[in-house]
Protein backbone atom coordinates (compact mmCIF):
# COMPACT_ATOMS: atom_id res chain seq x y z
CA UNK A 1 0.00 0.00 0.00
CA UNK A 2 1.08 3.48 -0.51
CA UNK A 3 0.06 7.10 -1.29
CA UNK A 4 0.70 8.26 -4.95
CA UNK A 5 -1.04 11.94 -4.81
CA UNK A 6 -1.85 14.17 -1.41
CA UNK A 7 -4.14 17.07 -1.87
CA UNK A 8 -4.09 20.10 1.05
CA UNK A 9 -6.66 22.82 1.09
CA UNK A 10 -6.60 24.92 4.18
CA UNK A 11 -5.32 22.39 6.20
CA UNK A 12 -2.74 23.72 8.68
CA UNK A 13 -0.37 26.21 7.07
CA UNK A 14 -1.38 25.13 3.42
CA UNK A 15 -3.94 27.15 1.16
CA UNK A 16 -3.40 24.70 -1.28
CA UNK A 17 -0.47 21.45 -1.42
CA UNK A 18 -0.23 18.76 -4.55
CA UNK A 19 2.15 16.36 -3.97
CA UNK A 20 2.69 13.24 -6.50
CA UNK A 21 4.55 10.29 -4.20
CA UNK A 22 5.54 7.23 -4.84
CA UNK A 23 6.71 3.61 -3.28
CA UNK A 24 9.91 3.64 -1.43
CA UNK A 25 11.07 5.94 0.76
CA UNK A 26 10.00 9.66 0.90
CA UNK A 27 11.81 12.38 2.90
CA UNK A 28 10.70 15.89 2.80
CA UNK A 29 13.22 18.37 4.29
CA UNK A 30 13.44 21.93 6.04
CA UNK A 31 13.85 24.64 8.37
CA UNK A 32 11.40 23.78 11.53
CA UNK A 33 8.26 25.92 11.45
CA UNK A 34 7.99 25.14 7.29
CA UNK A 35 5.20 22.30 7.01
CA UNK A 36 7.12 19.27 7.15
CA UNK A 37 5.26 17.32 10.12
CA UNK A 38 1.62 19.17 8.59
CA UNK A 39 1.74 16.69 5.70
CA UNK A 40 2.38 13.63 6.92
CA UNK A 41 -0.10 14.98 9.70
CA UNK A 42 -2.12 14.79 6.99
CA UNK A 43 -1.36 11.42 5.89
CA UNK A 44 -2.38 10.25 9.44
CA UNK A 45 -5.28 12.06 9.41
CA UNK A 46 -6.50 10.55 6.43
CA UNK A 47 -5.80 7.03 7.84
CA UNK A 48 -6.88 7.25 11.58
CA UNK A 49 -9.24 10.58 11.54
CA UNK A 50 -7.68 11.98 13.98
CA UNK A 51 -4.35 13.96 14.56
CA UNK A 52 -1.38 12.78 16.57
CA UNK A 53 -0.39 16.19 17.81
CA UNK A 54 -3.85 17.43 19.04
CA UNK A 55 -7.14 16.24 20.01
CA UNK A 56 -9.50 18.28 18.24
CA UNK A 57 -9.70 19.38 14.54
CA UNK A 58 -9.88 23.03 15.30
CA UNK A 59 -5.82 23.61 14.81
CA UNK A 60 -6.03 21.56 11.48
CA UNK A 61 -8.16 24.06 10.07
CA UNK A 62 -6.34 27.18 8.50
CA UNK A 63 -6.79 30.63 10.38
CA UNK A 64 -9.53 32.05 8.32
CA UNK A 65 -10.89 29.44 7.03
CA UNK A 66 -14.25 27.62 7.75
CA UNK A 67 -13.05 24.01 6.57
CA UNK A 68 -10.29 22.01 5.23
CA UNK A 69 -10.02 19.57 3.13
CA UNK A 70 -7.65 16.61 3.13
CA UNK A 71 -7.63 13.72 0.08
CA UNK A 72 -5.21 10.68 -0.69
CA UNK A 73 -5.39 8.39 -3.63
CA UNK A 74 -4.34 5.03 -2.19
CA UNK A 75 -2.55 2.32 -4.53
CA UNK A 76 -2.99 -1.13 -2.64
CA UNK A 77 -4.69 -4.54 -3.29
CA UNK A 78 -4.35 -3.72 -7.34
CA UNK A 79 -6.50 -0.65 -7.32
CA UNK A 80 -6.34 2.92 -6.94
CA UNK A 81 -8.75 4.38 -3.90
CA UNK A 82 -9.35 8.25 -3.81
CA UNK A 83 -10.34 8.95 -0.10
CA UNK A 84 -11.27 12.67 0.97
CA UNK A 85 -12.49 13.94 3.71
CA UNK A 86 -13.96 17.33 5.21
CA UNK A 87 -12.82 18.76 8.18
CA UNK A 88 -15.59 21.35 10.09
CA UNK A 89 -14.70 21.98 13.01
CA UNK A 90 -17.70 22.03 15.52
CA UNK A 91 -19.90 20.01 13.10
CA UNK A 92 -19.86 16.78 11.44
CA UNK A 93 -17.12 15.81 9.26
CA UNK A 94 -17.95 14.94 5.58
CA UNK A 95 -16.15 11.89 3.50
CA UNK A 96 -15.99 10.72 0.01
CA UNK A 97 -14.86 7.63 -1.57
CA UNK A 98 -13.46 7.61 -5.31
CA UNK A 99 -15.55 10.75 -5.82
CA UNK A 100 -19.15 9.54 -4.62
CA UNK A 101 -21.76 10.43 -2.44
CA UNK A 102 -20.92 11.24 0.98
CA UNK A 103 -20.54 8.56 3.70
CA UNK A 104 -19.62 8.94 7.25
CA UNK A 105 -15.84 9.63 8.09
CA UNK A 106 -15.63 6.07 9.71
CA UNK A 107 -15.87 4.19 6.18
CA UNK A 108 -12.84 4.90 5.13
CA UNK A 109 -11.19 2.99 7.69
CA UNK A 110 -8.96 0.69 6.43
CA UNK A 111 -8.69 1.97 3.30
CA UNK A 112 -5.11 3.58 4.34
CA UNK A 113 -3.20 1.91 6.96
CA UNK A 114 -0.63 4.02 8.66
CA UNK A 115 2.01 3.70 11.32
CA UNK A 116 3.10 7.29 12.85
CA UNK A 117 6.63 7.65 14.99
CA UNK A 118 6.85 10.97 16.09
CA UNK A 119 8.30 12.78 18.84
CA UNK A 120 5.00 13.11 20.97
CA UNK A 121 5.58 9.07 20.97
CA UNK A 122 8.00 9.90 24.05
CA UNK A 123 4.20 9.63 26.28
CA UNK A 124 3.95 6.04 25.29
CA UNK A 125 6.53 5.40 27.97
CA UNK A 126 6.17 8.40 30.20
CA UNK A 127 2.63 9.94 29.62
CA UNK A 128 -0.61 9.01 31.48
CA UNK A 129 -2.34 5.78 31.02
CA UNK A 130 -4.68 7.34 28.44
CA UNK A 131 -1.92 7.31 26.25
CA UNK A 132 -1.36 3.81 26.39
CA UNK A 133 -5.14 3.25 25.84
CA UNK A 134 -5.32 5.40 23.02
CA UNK A 135 -2.09 3.14 21.35
CA UNK A 136 -3.82 -0.06 21.80
CA UNK A 137 -7.46 1.41 20.61
CA UNK A 138 -6.25 3.00 17.46
CA UNK A 139 -3.91 0.00 16.60
CA UNK A 140 -7.11 -2.62 17.40
CA UNK A 141 -8.96 -0.07 14.86
CA UNK A 142 -6.38 -0.08 12.06
CA UNK A 143 -6.83 -4.11 12.36
CA UNK A 144 -9.96 -4.64 12.27
CA UNK A 145 -12.27 -1.03 11.21
CA UNK A 146 -15.55 -2.57 12.62
CA UNK A 147 -14.05 -2.13 16.40
CA UNK A 148 -14.21 2.40 15.48
CA UNK A 149 -17.81 1.69 16.25
CA UNK A 150 -17.05 -0.67 19.29
CA UNK A 151 -14.87 1.98 20.87
CA UNK A 152 -17.95 5.12 20.11
CA UNK A 153 -20.30 2.80 21.54
CA UNK A 154 -18.69 2.55 24.57
CA UNK A 155 -17.81 5.92 24.82
CA UNK A 156 -21.39 7.00 23.97
CA UNK A 157 -22.88 4.53 27.07
CA UNK A 158 -19.70 5.64 29.16
CA UNK A 159 -20.86 9.52 29.06
CA UNK A 160 -24.29 8.81 29.66
CA UNK A 161 -23.49 6.64 32.55
CA UNK A 162 -21.17 9.69 34.24
CA UNK A 163 -24.16 12.06 33.25
CA UNK A 164 -26.76 9.70 35.52
CA UNK A 165 -24.15 9.30 38.07
CA UNK A 166 -23.46 13.26 38.56
CA UNK A 167 -27.34 13.49 38.30
CA UNK A 168 -27.62 11.42 41.03
CA UNK A 169 -24.77 12.34 43.45
CA UNK A 170 -25.93 15.82 43.14
CA UNK A 171 -29.72 14.57 43.87
CA UNK A 172 -28.13 12.81 46.91
CA UNK A 173 -26.14 15.27 48.17
CA UNK A 174 -29.40 17.79 47.97
CA UNK A 175 -31.80 15.90 49.83
CA UNK A 176 -28.88 14.75 52.50
CA UNK A 177 -28.53 11.47 52.07
CA UNK A 178 -32.22 10.66 51.32
CA UNK A 179 -31.84 7.66 48.47
CA UNK A 180 -32.58 8.38 44.80
CA UNK A 181 -34.23 6.26 42.52
CA UNK A 182 -30.95 3.86 40.40
CA UNK A 183 -33.47 1.75 38.00
CA UNK A 184 -32.08 3.84 35.37
CA UNK A 185 -28.92 3.21 36.87
CA UNK A 186 -29.22 -0.61 35.78
CA UNK A 187 -29.44 -0.61 32.21
CA UNK A 188 -26.84 1.62 31.73
CA UNK A 189 -24.40 -0.64 33.64
CA UNK A 190 -25.68 -3.86 31.21
CA UNK A 191 -24.94 -1.37 28.26
CA UNK A 192 -21.46 -0.61 29.49
CA UNK A 193 -20.32 -4.08 30.48
CA UNK A 194 -21.51 -5.29 27.42
CA UNK A 195 -19.75 -2.71 25.15
CA UNK A 196 -16.68 -2.77 27.73
CA UNK A 197 -16.31 -6.44 27.22
CA UNK A 198 -15.56 -6.78 23.55
CA UNK A 199 -13.54 -3.89 24.34
CA UNK A 200 -11.51 -5.32 26.82
CA UNK A 201 -11.51 -8.49 24.95
CA UNK A 202 -9.94 -7.20 22.01
CA UNK A 203 -7.21 -5.16 23.92
CA UNK A 204 -6.02 -8.58 25.58
CA UNK A 205 -6.02 -10.46 22.03
CA UNK A 206 -4.03 -7.55 20.56
CA UNK A 207 -1.49 -7.20 23.86
CA UNK A 208 -0.95 -11.13 23.40
CA UNK A 209 0.05 -10.66 20.30
CA UNK A 210 1.90 -7.66 20.42
CA UNK A 211 4.05 -9.11 23.59
CA UNK A 212 7.03 -10.95 21.16
CA UNK A 213 7.60 -8.42 18.78
CA UNK A 214 7.71 -5.52 21.17
CA UNK A 215 10.30 -7.44 22.59
CA UNK A 216 11.90 -8.33 19.48
CA UNK A 217 11.87 -5.07 18.10
CA UNK A 218 13.70 -3.87 21.33
CA UNK A 219 16.21 -6.13 21.24
CA UNK A 220 17.08 -5.21 17.80
CA UNK A 221 17.35 -1.35 18.52
CA UNK A 222 18.62 -1.85 21.78
CA UNK A 223 20.83 -5.18 21.92
CA UNK A 224 21.28 -6.52 25.31
CA UNK A 225 19.21 -3.37 26.82
CA UNK A 226 17.06 -6.46 28.55
CA UNK A 227 13.76 -7.59 28.42
CA UNK A 228 10.86 -5.62 27.11
CA UNK A 229 7.67 -6.69 29.02
CA UNK A 230 3.77 -5.52 28.32
CA UNK A 231 1.08 -6.36 30.87
CA UNK A 232 -2.71 -5.73 30.46
CA UNK A 233 -4.27 -4.53 34.32
CA UNK A 234 -7.57 -4.13 34.21
CA UNK A 235 -9.64 -1.98 36.82
CA UNK A 236 -11.51 -4.88 38.40
CA UNK A 237 -8.48 -6.34 39.47
CA UNK A 238 -7.43 -9.91 39.94
CA UNK A 239 -11.03 -10.47 38.30
CA UNK A 240 -9.91 -9.64 34.93
CA UNK A 241 -9.71 -13.16 33.46
CA UNK A 242 -7.10 -14.26 31.44
CA UNK A 243 -6.04 -13.23 27.99
CA UNK A 244 -7.83 -15.51 25.15
CA UNK A 245 -11.15 -15.04 27.74
CA UNK A 246 -14.69 -14.64 25.65
CA UNK A 247 -16.41 -11.75 25.79
CA UNK A 248 -19.40 -12.87 27.58
CA UNK A 249 -17.27 -14.08 30.24
CA UNK A 250 -15.46 -10.35 30.48
CA UNK A 251 -18.93 -9.25 30.51
CA UNK A 252 -19.78 -10.96 33.77
CA UNK A 253 -17.00 -10.00 35.59
CA UNK A 254 -17.43 -6.37 34.66
CA UNK A 255 -21.18 -6.49 35.68
CA UNK A 256 -20.39 -7.84 38.69
CA UNK A 257 -17.62 -5.04 39.86
CA UNK A 258 -20.15 -2.16 38.73
CA UNK A 259 -22.55 -3.86 40.80
CA UNK A 260 -19.63 -3.65 43.74
CA UNK A 261 -18.40 -0.33 42.76
CA UNK A 262 -21.67 1.27 43.02
CA UNK A 263 -21.62 3.08 46.37
CA UNK A 264 -18.55 4.56 45.72
CA UNK A 265 -19.42 5.90 42.07
CA UNK A 266 -22.50 7.08 43.48
CA UNK A 267 -20.96 8.94 46.39
CA UNK A 268 -18.02 10.56 43.62
CA UNK A 269 -20.48 10.76 40.37
CA UNK A 270 -18.09 9.00 38.58
CA UNK A 271 -17.53 5.39 36.66
CA UNK A 272 -15.09 3.40 38.81
CA UNK A 273 -14.06 0.28 36.57
CA UNK A 274 -14.29 -0.25 32.71
CA UNK A 275 -12.08 -0.39 29.96
CA UNK A 276 -11.44 3.54 30.35
CA UNK A 277 -9.41 3.25 33.28
CA UNK A 278 -7.50 -0.01 32.16
CA UNK A 279 -3.76 0.35 31.93
CA UNK A 280 -0.87 -1.56 29.68
CA UNK A 281 2.20 -1.27 31.73
CA UNK A 282 5.40 -1.47 30.25
CA UNK A 283 8.66 -2.78 31.59
CA UNK A 284 12.74 -3.11 30.79
CA UNK A 285 14.53 -5.81 32.01
CA UNK A 286 12.13 -7.02 34.94
CA UNK A 287 11.75 -3.12 36.13
CA UNK A 288 8.67 -0.80 35.38
CA UNK A 289 9.65 1.68 32.15
CA UNK A 290 7.89 4.14 33.51
CA UNK A 291 10.19 6.03 36.16
CA UNK A 292 13.22 3.49 35.67
CA UNK A 293 13.89 4.10 31.91
CA UNK A 294 16.31 6.26 30.69
CA UNK A 295 15.62 9.16 28.10
CA UNK A 296 17.50 6.49 25.61
CA UNK A 297 15.84 3.42 26.99
CA UNK A 298 12.70 5.14 26.66
CA UNK A 299 12.84 6.19 23.63
CA UNK A 300 13.69 2.54 21.90
CA UNK A 301 10.74 1.40 23.63
CA UNK A 302 8.37 3.93 22.35
CA UNK A 303 10.17 2.73 18.54
CA UNK A 304 9.36 -0.77 19.62
CA UNK A 305 5.86 -0.33 20.01
CA UNK A 306 5.48 1.43 16.73
CA UNK A 307 7.61 -0.87 15.37
CA UNK A 308 5.74 -3.67 16.12
CA UNK A 309 2.87 -2.31 15.46
CA UNK A 310 3.77 -2.32 12.11
CA UNK A 311 5.10 -5.72 12.00
CA UNK A 312 1.64 -6.70 13.28
CA UNK A 313 -0.12 -4.80 10.28
CA UNK A 314 1.88 -6.60 8.17
CA UNK A 315 1.49 -10.30 9.15
CA UNK A 316 -2.10 -9.77 8.99
CA UNK A 317 -2.95 -8.09 6.05
CA UNK A 318 -5.64 -10.28 5.10
CA UNK A 319 -6.97 -8.07 2.05
CA UNK A 320 -3.80 -8.31 -0.12
CA UNK A 321 -3.54 -4.03 0.79
CA UNK A 322 0.27 -4.70 1.04
CA UNK A 323 2.47 -2.91 3.97
CA UNK A 324 1.07 0.19 6.24
CA UNK A 325 2.21 3.67 5.07
CA UNK A 326 5.42 3.93 7.69
CA UNK A 327 5.74 7.52 8.84
CA UNK A 328 8.95 9.06 10.78
CA UNK A 329 8.37 12.51 11.90
CA UNK A 330 10.86 14.60 12.92
CA UNK A 331 12.76 11.20 14.53
CA UNK A 332 16.05 10.63 13.64
CA UNK A 333 17.48 13.87 14.86
CA UNK A 334 15.96 12.64 18.68
CA UNK A 335 18.51 9.15 18.49
CA UNK A 336 22.09 8.56 18.69
CA UNK A 337 24.01 7.33 15.68
CA UNK A 338 23.67 3.85 16.33
CA UNK A 339 19.94 3.51 17.17
CA UNK A 340 19.70 5.94 13.79
CA UNK A 341 21.45 2.81 12.03
CA UNK A 342 19.51 0.39 13.51
CA UNK A 343 16.09 1.85 12.52
CA UNK A 344 16.98 2.70 9.08
CA UNK A 345 18.08 -0.64 8.42
CA UNK A 346 15.14 -2.14 9.72
CA UNK A 347 12.14 0.12 8.06
CA UNK A 348 14.14 0.26 4.44
CA UNK A 349 12.13 -2.37 2.68
CA UNK A 350 8.67 -0.79 4.11
CA UNK A 351 6.21 -0.15 0.57
CA UNK A 352 6.43 3.31 1.55
CA UNK A 353 8.16 5.12 3.95
CA UNK A 354 7.61 8.93 4.52
CA UNK A 355 10.43 10.67 6.41
CA UNK A 356 10.39 14.41 8.17
CA UNK A 357 14.03 15.60 9.13
CA UNK A 358 15.04 19.18 9.67
CA UNK A 359 18.71 18.63 7.12
CA UNK A 360 19.15 16.12 4.72
CA UNK A 361 22.28 14.64 6.59
CA UNK A 362 19.50 13.92 9.19
CA UNK A 363 18.19 11.02 6.91
CA UNK A 364 20.35 7.81 7.13
CA UNK A 365 22.00 6.42 3.81
CA UNK A 366 20.41 3.62 4.17
CA UNK A 367 16.99 5.11 3.38
CA UNK A 368 17.76 6.49 -0.41
CA UNK A 369 15.11 7.24 -1.91
CA UNK A 370 12.60 10.70 -3.51
CA UNK A 371 13.36 13.63 -1.36
CA UNK A 372 11.13 16.75 -1.64
CA UNK A 373 12.66 20.74 0.02
CA UNK A 374 9.30 22.00 2.44
CA UNK A 375 9.77 26.46 2.65
CA UNK A 376 7.90 28.80 2.35
CA UNK A 377 4.78 27.04 2.42
CA UNK A 378 5.59 25.37 -1.13
CA UNK A 379 6.92 21.52 -1.39
CA UNK A 380 9.23 21.13 -4.42
CA UNK A 381 11.06 18.28 -5.49
CA UNK A 382 14.69 18.40 -4.29
CA UNK A 383 17.45 18.92 -6.89
CA UNK A 384 19.64 17.04 -4.88
CA UNK A 385 18.44 13.02 -4.39
CA UNK A 386 20.51 10.70 -2.16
Amino acid sequence: MHLTHLSLADFRSYPRAEVSLGPGVVAFTGPNGQGKTNLVEAVGYLAALGSHRVSGDAPLVRSGAERAYVRGAVQGGGRSTLLEVEINPGRANRARINRGAPVRPRELLGSLRTVLFAPEDLTLVKGDPGDRRRFLDELLVARAPRLAGVRQDYERVLKQRNALLRTVAMARRAARGAKPDLSTLDVWDAHLARAGAELTARRLELVAALRPLVDAAYARIAPGGGEASLEYRGSVGAALPAEGSEPAELEAVLAAALAESRPQEVERGVTLVGPHRDELLLGLGGLPAKGYASHGESWSLALALRLASYDLLRADDGQGLGDPVLILDDVFAELDARRRDRLAELVADGEQVLVTAAVPEDVPAALSGARFEVADGAVRPSAVGS
